[in-house]
């Protein structure tokens, strides 16, 4: 799994629910390190069954070649500098992705989509996007469709929200699997890969309680 990063204190860290999430599905979880170039990247990407690509900080807007429109963007060019050439590597190797929060959106805005850079301002909506603690409770719903829907056997789910970016174009290639009543696409799929998703929301503060937050990592690691 990608790591987190903590700018202030120039920390790689890692939350707990990823990792449970992973073992419970039966997967043994690896926090990568930040900084790895070159053949250490295809070394890494050759090393282990599959990758996850987890939420934290903004995407650059530099990713997908425009300006911070807004100001409000907060980037991590620490993790887009590890994430990008691993990308690269996975996509060769067709190695098992999962992408969550950001994960979607750095995987999108990487493939030749692009961002909304902050919802409130740029689509405004009464759907809560960005709620408080706990972050184990559903706040919206999703509709799903193609592949999820078959996956979870249902064409609504419940979801946690924790973002204020999304996408606005879907890179070519992806197919939406999950949206929101205001439009948004919460979920995507790349046909063609042996596993390569991603969804918006955030399984890991769910799969405790939630089946279908759980049948995420299974498939996932099933398919690693």
């Amino acid at each position: 799994m990608t790591p987190l990063w903590d700018a202030e204190r120039r920390s790689v860290w890692m939350l707990p629910e990823y990792l449970n999430a992973i073992r419970v599905a039966g997967g043994i979880p690896v926090v990568l390190p930040l900084v790895a170039e070159g053949e250490d990247v295809a070394r890494l990407a050759a090393s282990f069954d599959g990758f996850l690509f987890t939420g934290g900080q903004d995407v650059s807007p530099a990713l997908y070649g425009e300006p911070d429109r807004t100001g409000l963007s907060v980037p991590s060019p620490e993790r887009d500098a590890l994430e990008a050439p691993l990308l690269q590597e996975v996509l060769k190797a067709d190695k098992p992705v999962l992408g969550i929060c950001r994960g979607l959106q750095f995987l999108n805005a990487a493939m030749g989509g692009d961002l909304w850079q902050d919802l409130p301002s740029e689509h405004p909506s009464d759907i809560v996007h960005r709620q408080g603690k706990p972050y184990d409770k559903a706040v919206h719903t999703v509709r799903l469709e193609g592949p999820l829907k078959d996956l979870l056997g249902k064409s609504e789910l419940s979801v946690n929200s924790l973002h204020h970016q999304a996408i606005r174009k879907l890179a070519p290639g992806w197919i939406p699997e999950a949206s929101s009543p205001d439009g948004l696409i919460e979920a995507a799929v790349l046909p063609g890969k042996r596993f390569f998703r991603a969804v918006q929301w955030h399984p890991e503060y769910l799969f405790e309680k939630d089946e279908d937050s759980l049948a995420l990592f299974v498939a996932f690691v099933k398919a690693c």
